[in-house]
């Protein structure tokens, strides 16, 4: 059964669902079946008597499945008796969606729009920030896209999506001045404003040490998919070269023929022979050459 069928509204289902029991859980027990047939009342009624459908689908017991049921357990059932379950589903409400908005988004002024309302199973209802689609306007009426899913242990989550409007109030961050790519971001080269609108922006600290991954214009405000961590060795710049043979220990100075970051590894030449040899990043501006590495004196490019 695909989750397509969980979107068929109970309405469509027909009137062969209108016979149906909603049962909980992943297994139908004797005190469900006695809900329709007294004679399993006599069974615990905790016993687990077979799967119970996914939500939306039905599990029917035909009459002579239910008459091998009753004859295992020593029990008299009616002739042409027979049982079914419904798996358990629900309805989105505004004020549902509308909550698990603000959880997600505490300082946020939200209004839900739209959202999806095709029956759903029982779970935790969560929309996740990251999946808030980007704002194509920055005007009080642009309406986002959230995608979310109802959780449920030990099964997949269900999809879900709402439509709504969604105010942030803040501050943003601009270029005070042409911010090179590559380049680590001061504190001095950044201006703040206040601002209010459905676009959530970097912080301070988010942006501070960072570097852009492009040029960024005098002006332009910063946002984060420009930003990464910066490299713990840029390229071109001297490094210390740490090499180690057994218990001897050398120390000498190279040139990082390419960025890095701790645990890679990066081409260094050695200024003295103009030789590249491979060496590991192991913090800023340091990298190590050890026993079995390519040797300083090597040319392995």
């Amino acid at each position: 059964m695909t989750w397509r069928i969980l979107w068929l509204t109970l309405g469509s289902m027909g009137m062969a669902l209108a016979g149906c029991l909603p049962v909980a859980g992943e297994r139908i027990l004797a005190r469900d079946l006695a809900r329709v047939v007294p004679a399993f009342a006599a069974l615990p009624p905790d016993l687990a008597l077979g799967y119970a459908p996914s939500p939306g689908g039905t599990r029917t017991y035909a009459a002579a499945e239910l008459s091998r049921l009753a004859r295992r357990y020593g029990l008299a059932v009616e002739t042409g008796a027979e049982a079914c379950f419904l798996g358990p589903v629900e309805t989105l409400t505004g004020a549902r969606v509308a909550a698990a908005m603000r959880a997600a988004m505490p300082a946020a002024r939200i209004e839900v729009v739209e959202f999806s309302r095709q029956p759903v199973p029982p779970g935790e209802l969560l929309f996740p920030v990251s999946g808030l689609a980007a704002p194509q306007a920055s005007g009080p009426s642009s309406v986002l896209l959230w995608r979310g899913q109802i959780r449920r242990p030990g099964q997949d989550d269900f999809p879900v999506w709402a439509k709504a409007r969604i105010r942030v109030s803040g501050t943003r961050a601009r270029a005070a001045e042409a911010l090179p790519a590559g380049q680590p971001i001061e504190r001095a080269q950044l201006r703040l404003e206040a601002y209010e609108g459905a676009a959530r922006f970097p912080e301070l600290s988010q942006i501070v040490g960072r570097v852009p991954r492009r040029p960024i214009a005098p002006g332009e405000v910063i946002l984060p998919q420009w930003l990464e961590e910066p490299k713990d060795v840029r390229r071109g710049e001297s490094v210390r070269v740490e090499v180690r043979i057994g218990q001897a220990r050398l120390l000498l100075e190279g040139q990082a023929q390419s960025a890095g970051r701790r645990g890679e590894m990066i081409p260094v030449r050695n200024p003295a022979s103009g030789k590249v040899f491979r060496a590991r990043v192991q913090d800023r501006g340091q990298v190590s050459v050890m026993a079995g590495w390519s040797a300083p004196g090597e040319d392995n490019r």
